[in-house]
């Protein structure tokens, strides 16, 4: 399984690292390459390469980048770098601008998720939405005394959210399938209790939610 990862922010770095940790083939894109030379060095078996480069090197595309580009990205990968391909969505749909009352705003509408926006542009890959409930800190190999946190799910295609769902468990996440593409716009909120800048400052990275039974 060769899997590109478009993003070398943390949490694209995070999840290439742990890609490769577990055995994963792995390319992380970039737009400027020459950022990452201390990480690939630091990171045996890795490729740095543009987006593009990536997404066509892979079997399945990882989007980790700020949620206002993500389109943008895609149109740089192009679709038949995408199309038929597992693309996990990986981004927060925050808007601009500083805090209000303590929480950040989403540029999504109230009964839009990023997942659904991504899936309209590129009707021919299969779009998942996960990691999103868990920080980039505890998105592999999770130490909570609580045991595994969850990562919710959302996407049209069974075969893709199964593929997503085999990566975060060699990750040490549950996953639980929330539905379609369009059901995400009900599952990115979730994740805003993790962008709280208070909960930040209080522990960094290292908070998840858990799906209790």
């Amino acid at each position: 399984m060769t899997i590109g990862v478009a993003g070398a922010g943390v949490v694209g770095q995070t999840l290439a690292a742990g890609l490769l940790k577990h055995r994963r083939a792995a390319a992380i894109g970039t737009r400027d390459p020459g950022k990452l030379a201390e990480w690939a060095a630091n990171n045996p078996g890795a490729q740095v390469k543009g987006f593009a480069d990536a997404a066509a090197f892979s079997e399945i595309v990882v989007l980790a980048v700020a949620g206002e580009v993500a389109l943008d990205v895609l149109n740089v990968v192009g679709p038949a770098a995408i199309d038929g391909k597992t693309v996990v969505d990986a981004c927060n749909p925050i808007g601009g601008g500083p805090p209000v009352a303590g929480g950040l705003s989403f540029f999504t509408r109230q009964n839009e998720s990023l997942t659904e926006r991504l899936q309209k542009a590129f009707p021919n890959a299969h779009l998942v939405k996960a990691f999103k409930s868990v920080g980039a800190g505890q998105m592999v190999n999770p130490q909570f005394a609580g045991g595994r946190p969850t990562v919710f799910v959302c996407g049209d295609s069974a075969k893709a959210k199964h593929v997503v769902a085999g990566i975060c468990d060699a990750f040490g996440q549950e996953v639980e399938d929330m539905g379609s593409a369009e059901a995400a716009w009900a599952r990115e909120p979730p994740g805003k209790p993790l962008r709280v800048p208070g909960v930040g400052k209080a522990g960094g990275s290292a908070h998840a939610l858990e799906l209790l039974r």
